[in-house]
């Protein structure tokens, strides 16, 4: 496990995040969690288009393990966390929740355990991740 804190990217839940029964649709977590894993990198001064157009390499999703709490609904005020628990020379993974903000304490809605392997932009074969990424990601 990093010893920094996660990241937190704020979410607010609208019309088009829900389904016909009122809740966010589970799908949507993933997309917040690669929202939030991408303004993660950001933060880092990480911009993944520039990344891939000087390195030749990109990270790609490789596993992702979901787990579904508690639901989120219209109007709903989330936080979505992202933070390394292991960073290899090929890949990472990366813990993150999903959180409703509530006066009193976060709850927790959902969590995932997402892989990312870095591979060659142009064949899409796995390859290492290059040296200055991995700083500035430690």
């Amino acid at each position: 496990m990093m010893d920094r804190p996660p990241f937190v990217w704020p979410v607010r839940i609208y019309w088009e995040d829900t389904d016909a029964g009122g809740i966010v649709f589970y799908a949507n977590y993933l997309k917040f969690f690669e929202r939030a894993r991408t303004e993660w990198l950001r933060a880092l001064g990480i911009e993944q288009r520039a990344l891939r157009e000087r390195s030749g390499g990109m990270f790609v999703v490789s596993d992702s393990q979901v787990r579904y709490l508690q639901p989120a609904r219209l109007d709903d005020e989330l936080f979505v966390t992202a933070w390394p628990q292991d960073i290899g020379r090929a890949s990472m993974t990366i813990r993150q929740q999903a959180l409703l903000k509530t006066q009193a304490e976060n709850i927790l809605l959902c969590e995932a355990t997402i892989r990312v392997g870095w591979v060659h932009a142009a064949s899409y074969k796995p390859a290492r991740i290059p040296p200055t990424l991995l700083e500035l990601l430690k």
